[in-house]
């Protein structure tokens, strides 16, 4: 099994930009497909963002395409998401998983395709 540690998260007013980082440990990480979730208070955790096993494939939920990108470095065991144009409502805590099933599928993205998550990272947007 693998273990993932988010970090990057912290107070930045809006308009502003963050990298969040996911570092993955106990298995090589090209062996999964991976991918980004948010949870904001009260509501229920929501897909960003996911990345297919060698990284050529990307896929983000509406809201944060064109602002959000996701990449993965397999050598180093690391996934990020660049946050850039950040807004009010992006605040929330940040979620890395990863999905060890096998198949030919490049990209996951819903919460029960992922089996391995971090205790994520919270990113606050002040407005």
């Amino acid at each position: 099994q693998v273990q993932l540690v988010e970090s990057g998260g912290r107070l930045v007013q809006a308009g502003g930009s963050l990298r969040l980082s996911c570092a993955a440990s106990g298995r090589t990480l090209s062996l999964y497909r991976m991918g980004w979730f948010r949870q904001a208070p009260g509501t229920e955790r929501e897909f960003v963002a996911a990345i297919s096993r060698r990284g050529r494939s990307t896929y983000y939920t509406d809201s944060v395409k064109g602002r959000f990108t996701i990449s993965r470095d397999n050598a180093e065991n690391m996934v990020f998401l660049q946050m850039n144009s950040l807004k009010p409502e992006d605040t929330a805590v940040y979620y890395c998983a990863a999905d060890s099933s096998m198949g030919s599928r490049l990209i996951s993205v819903t919460l029960r395709e992922y089996d391995y998550w971090g205790q994520g990272t919270q990113v606050t947007v002040s407005s």
